[in-house]
C-alpha cells in the first residue's frame, strides 16, 4: 500500500513540471469500474456506482461533481475544482482536486476526517491515460483504497 501511495505521489511530482498537452478545453464523463480497501473489512463497499462530470479548461484546470456510493453504501456527493497535468509526449496525466464530500452519516459520519457537521473537505490525487476519447484513471481515497475509473471526453 505505501509503495503504491509512493510510487503515485512520484508520479505527480514529475508530472508537475511537464508542459500541457491539450491545448482545447473538454467534458469528462466518467464511471467508477473496480474499487478496492487496502484493509479488509466485510462491511466495504467495492461497488461504488460513481458517475461524475468534469469541465477541464485548456490551462488543465478543471471543475467538477461526482455521486457515488461510499464504503458504507450511503449515497455521497463530492463537488471540487482542481489541476490536470499532462505527459508532453505521452497520453497519460496526473491530477488533484480539492473539495467537499458529503454523505457520510450516521454512524460512519467519523469514518473520513474532518467530518463533524455532514460535510468534509478532501483531496484526491489519480493517475490516469487517454486515447482520443477514452480514458482510465487510478483513483486514490486517502489512506483507504483506490478505484478504477473509465470515461469519454468531449
Amino acid at each position: 500500500m505505501r509503495r503504491l501511495m509512493l510510487l503515485g505521489a512520484a508520479t505527480l511530482a514529475l508530472l508537475a513540471g511537464v508542459a500541457q498537452a491539450d491545448d482545447q478545453p473538454f467534458w469528462y464523463l466518467q464511471t467508477s469500474v473496480y474499487t478496492t480497501h487496502w484493509s479488509h473489512d466485510p462491511e466495504h463497499n467495492n461497488h461504488q456506482n460513481l458517475i461524475g462530470v468534469e469541465r477541464h479548461n485548456a490551462d488543465g484546470r478543471f471543475i467538477g461533481a461526482a455521486t457515488f456510493r461510499n464504503s458504507y453504501r450511503q449515497r455521497t456527493q463530492y463537488a471540487y475544482v482542481g489541476k490536470r497535468y499532462e505527459a508532453a509526449s505521452l497520453p497519460v496525466c496526473a491530477k488533484l482536486s480539492a473539495g467537499f464530500i458529503q454523505g457520510y452519516r450516521g454512524e460512519y459520519r467519523d469514518k473520513i476526517p474532518l467530518n463533524r457537521y455532514g460535510v468534509a473537505p478532501a483531496i484526491i490525487p489519480a493517475l490516469g491515460a487517454h486515447w482520443d476519447s477514452v480514458g482510465a484513471e487510478l483513483v486514490l481515497f486517502g489512506n483507504a483504497g483506490a478505484m478504477l475509473t473509465s470515461g469519454l471526453r468531449y
